[in-house]
């Protein structure tokens, strides 16, 4: 088995809330993160797969191939845009890191499939001191 990752950048806000809670409660638990305007970050995401390498092309994956899905998938619905407003495979849930690298999971693994490759992990880096591994 060989894993290969491929590596994507994306930018998107978000707010963390919980319609649960009194706004200051909110603003306890969160901090700045639950700033009534939202906030942003630029994220890194490291989407790995495994697979056997192939006798012919010497692959595990086309990384192209990976790169376009992943692109596709995530970086063009994600990209400079609220995940609490405007992604669509984010509705309805917490806009945490960790919910955010489970619905990217989510996201791409039917997809990855289809090319002949088994998702591993999915890294999501939020800031340089916080990031999420997801391994379904």
């Amino acid at each position: 088995m060989v894993f290969i990752t491929r590596v994507e950048h994306f930018n998107a806000a978000h707010q963390l809330w919980n319609n649960e809670w009194s706004p200051e409660k909110n603003k306890e638990v969160f901090g700045k993160c639950a700033n009534v305007n939202y906030h942003g970050h630029n994220y890194e995401l490291h989407v790995t797969v495994k697979g056997e390498v192939n006798y012919d092309t010497g692959f595990v994956v086309n990384a192209k191939e990976l790169g376009t899905i992943i692109k596709d998938t995530i970086v063009e619905e994600a990209d400079h845009k609220n995940l609490n407003v405007d992604v669509e495979f984010m509705k309805g849930k917490k806009t945490s890191a960790e919910n955010f690298a489970i619905a990217i999971w989510d996201e791409l693994k039917s997809e990855v499939e289809k090319i002949g490759v088994q998702m591993h992990c999915v890294k999501l880096v939020e800031t340089p001191k916080i990031y999420i591994e997801y391994y379904g």
